[in-house]
């Protein structure tokens, strides 16, 4: 009972002191719970021995002592205090404690590996640190797909794994999960083909530099392989590929074949090598004889044309038997009455030999009226006024009771439906109509009358141009053809827009432009000073610069001249006034002045443009080959350019289906064409390398205020690819410079940096403008005041930029009646220029 009865007394002192300090120790608990803060599990080294207590305030028991150079994993702290814990070993089995530490005598532990050298290819865009950790901003950025080495493994104090890599001569950090390991090892000897035009590197990446472009078709082996990227040499120089430009090509064997001759079925490239990737050595024309030398084992054939040898595939061949007897030994009788319809383009040759010269080729579908038959199955007819002799192998006969249904039955059309016969007879009318081109879009009878039952004159092959003079009220057109006049139903022609002449091939839009001109700097000067009478022309005493340009690359000066005269208006368009720019090189419809090459002079600018051209679109191995003369282009009324009537320069350089006739006229004007010369100049096919894009560029004046329409990204310097900094969209910037290379120089926050990441051609997806314009004028004043009565303070020159002044909310600064801007001056002045001088550039 005793000792109950202290035990009650003990418990009445216990429970009467706690009353007293509940509440006090309550506070204390839930100020220190709230100043506690959850870190990520982080590895700490000692810096000296330390204490390890069983709570974060100084006078909490010492758990255990930690000797210095020890680590421990923390998770949480309060203050300077940390709460960690600390495994060790008693005899030989690991014992951990939890408890306090002071931060004091902590840091950071970063477990530091060398290791053998091993390369690591980018997963993704990867940021280069200066350290193992994202403490500090990122000093550099790396593309996907780029390799590099490393020679040290790190595990920071948060557990993750870094890789110390070299890049471009310095070492940064990668995260390990940006990067995966890749092996260079070596692979039996390889061939691909360029799929498109890409670049050897120095290094295994497109973060290195380029040694040299490779253009599509171009073949290259490699033996060596480390992730993506092969060692390869092209053209003297050792570097590395991206296997993702390029497809595999087998060489395949090859076997010799026999003498027989063949004629292409269609339009056909001359391949470099026995697959569609390679280079396109020519273009050899439909119905032209070839005589293959080997058969390759995936389906080529090797053959040699106009002196230039290369692969064409067997399916665009057709073997012509030169078995048959020739036509010495063959005779000929007369046949009438019998009409033979074409089952397949066909020549018409001088003979009836298939070794015999071709005179003219008759398309498929086209029926014909032969005279007579030689005994070997030949027929001599006439077609466009050529006679000759056709195979009997590529006719058929037919039959009177049977004409050829070359179009629909006349009930499909309605309009060619012949009017009932118990209602009266509808008079057909015709009227005069302007001249305007069709394409026949069918093999096309040409009737007697505008009636489908109407005797058959002549038949316009499937791809023919027609000039109609007349249109009749049933919906037929009055054409001439082959020296036939009749009618055409309406149904299968396309009203197109051409230049081609139809009628002649005659004269300079056909000549081949790698020829020379007997045409002198004299006769050149004088047409352009004709042109330019009033005006001010860049172009002025430079016929001598085009003659010397076009010797040096093999190109026709007279056609370089008149090219330059029709692109830039005689010299006086304000991109060759202001740039020396006479052929719009780099300009966009979007960006046609800023986007523009600057040229140092109009001298440098004809040189650019003879190489430029004779190294693309004067070059049979180029894609923009379309033959070597201006020629034309076709197209529909929607603007669809049709590619069967289109051909030589104009096919790719020009949107203008008659620019090729428009050049032509220029060159007739200052030079009458001379058939005579033409037919026995030789060109010039030596083809010089591509000139690079020229140095220079556009510097805008100050302030000119531009915000980013999506994420730009910077770079550091020009031709960088640091990636250090992004312009999020919706912010604004400083415009500064564009280079003719399309980059692009900003401020942002006060600081320089350099992109290319703009495409002008499509800007207003990537920035617009607020402020730059830029004047249209010769000669425009500047005046104190918003109006002509005001004082004039300067001039400003045709074509350059100006920065007009924006209000507080962004809008430009302009008078009440929105004829004036108020600009910035370069000395920091103000002043007024009528704004109708003013263009504004990249709104």
């Amino acid at each position: 009972m005793k000792w109950i009865g202290k035990l009650i007394l003990s418990t009445v002192i216990i429970l009467s002191l706690m009353n007293i300090s509940l509440s006090p120790l309550i506070n204390i608990t839930v100020e220190a719970a709230s100043n506690m803060q959850k870190i990520p599990k982080t590895i700490f080294q000692t810096t000296d021995s330390l204490n390890l207590r069983s709570g974060s305030g100084a006078k909490d028991r010492i758990l255990l002592t930690i000797p210095k150079g020890k680590t421990v994993t923390a998770t949480s702290k309060i203050g300077d205090k940390y709460k960690v814990s600390y495994t060790y070993k008693v005899k030989g089995k690991n014992v951990t404690n939890t408890g306090w530490v002071s931060g004091k005598y902590l840091k950071e532990y970063y477990k530091y590996t060398n290791t053998a050298k091993t390369y690591y290819e980018t997963q993704k865009t990867t940021n280069l640190r200066s350290s193992a950790d994202t403490k500090k901003k990122a000093v550099g950025k790396i593309n996907k797909r780029n390799i590099v080495y490393s020679t040290q493994k790190v595990v920071n104090s948060l557990g993750q794994t870094w890789f110390r890599v070299s890049f471009s001569g310095k070492n940064y950090y990668v995260l390990s999960s940006d990067v995966k390991k890749v092996t260079l090892k070596t692979i039996i000897k390889t061939n691909y083909l360029a799929k498109n035009d890409t670049y050897l590197y120095s290094s295994y990446g497109n973060a290195y530099k380029k040694l040299v472009m490779i253009p599509k078709g171009s073949l290259i082996s490699t033996k060596q392989q480390i992730g993506n990227w092969y060692k390869v040499t092209y053209n003297g120089k050792t570097g590395y590929i991206d296997i993702g430009n390029f497809t595999k090509y087998n060489v395949p064997t090859e076997t010799k074949v026999g003498t027989e001759t063949y004629t292409t079925k269609s339009k056909i490239n001359l391949k470099q090598y026995a697959h569609n990737s390679s280079n396109t050595v020519t273009t050899i024309p439909l119905g032209i004889k070839v005589i293959p030398t080997y058969k390759t084992s995936n389906g080529w054939y090797k053959i040699k044309y106009n002196g230039k040898t290369g692969y064409v595939l067997s399916t665009y061949l057709q073997k012509i038997d030169n078995n048959k007897p020739n036509e010495e030994v063959s005779s000929e009788q007369k046949v009438a009455g019998i009409k033979l319809k074409v089952i397949s383009n066909l020549n018409v040759r001088q003979k009836a030999s298939s070794t015999s010269t071709i005179l003219i080729t008759i398309p498929k579908g086209t029926v014909v009226t032969p005279t007579h038959k030689t005994s070997e199955n030949w027929y001599k007819v006439t077609y466009e006024g050529k006679t000759g002799y056709i195979s009997g192998d590529y006719v058929e006969e037919i039959k009177k009771e049977d004409p050829p249904k070359v179009e629909p039955p006349k009930e499909e059309p309605s309009k060619e439906d012949p009017p009932k016969v118990e209602t009266p007879t509808e008079k057909i009318t015709e009227e005069k109509i302007p001249e305007k081109t069709f394409l026949i879009k069918e093999n096309l009878n040409v009737r007697k009358t505008a009636d489908s039952t109407s005797t058959i004159l002549t038949n316009i092959p499937k791809g023919k141009i027609v000039i109609p003079t007349h249109k009749t009220s049933n919906n037929w057109y009055k054409v001439v053809y082959s020296g036939k006049t009749g009618y055409v139903s309406s149904a299968y022609l396309q009203e197109v827009k051409t230049g081609d002449p139809i009628t002649t091939r005659t004269g300079y839009q056909f000549i081949d432009l790698r020829t020379q001109s007997p045409v002198t700097a004299a006769q050149i000067n004088n047409y352009i000073a004709k042109g330019t009478v009033g005006k001010t022309s860049v172009l002025s005493g430079k016929g001598q610069v085009f003659i010397d340009s076009g010797k040096k690359y093999g190109v026709n000066p007279l056609f370089l001249a008149a090219h330059a005269i029709h692109e830039s208006g005689y010299g006086t368009s304000l991109i060759s006034l202001g740039k020396y720019n006479l052929f719009g090189f780099g300009a966009f419809d979007a960006a046609p002045y800023v986007g523009a090459y600057r040229f140092s002079s109009v001298n440098s600018n004809i040189d650019y443009i003879a190489r430029e051209l004779k190294s693309t679109y004067l070059n049979p191995s180029n894609w923009k080959y379309s033959g070597p003369y201006l020629g034309f282009s076709t197209k529909t009324l929607s603007n669809a350019r049709i590619d069967a009537n289109s051909e030589g320069m104009n096919f790719w350089y020009a949107s203008d289906p008659n620019w090729g006739q428009k050049i032509a006229s220029h060159m007739e004007k200052i030079l009458p064409y001379n058939k005579a010369y033409y037919d026995t100049a030789k060109p010039d096919t030596t083809i010089p390398t591509r000139p690079s894009i020229p140095s220079g560029g556009d510097v805008f004046p100050n302030d000119i205020l531009a915000i980013a329409n999506t994420t730009l990204t910077l770079q550091s310097n020009k031709g960088g690819n640091d990636n250090v900094k992004e312009i999020k969209k919706g912010t604004s910037f400083t415009l500064l410079e564009k280079t003719n290379d399309y980059w692009v120089k900003v401020k942002v926050d006060g600081k320089v940096y350099w992109t290319n990441s703009i495409k002008f051609d499509a800007y207003k997806s990537y920035f617009s403008v607020q402020n730059l314009g830029r004047v249209n004028v010769s000669g425009l004043n500047i005046r104190t005041g918003a109006g002509t009565t005001h004082s004039i303070v300067g001039t400003l020159s045709q074509n350059e930029y100006v920065s007009i002044l924006l209000k507080k909310d962004g809008t430009l600064t302009m008078d009440s009646s929105n004829a004036w801007y108020q600009i910035s001056l370069p000395n920091g002045s103000k002043g007024w220029v009528s704004s109708q001088y003013i263009t504004r550039e990249l709104k």
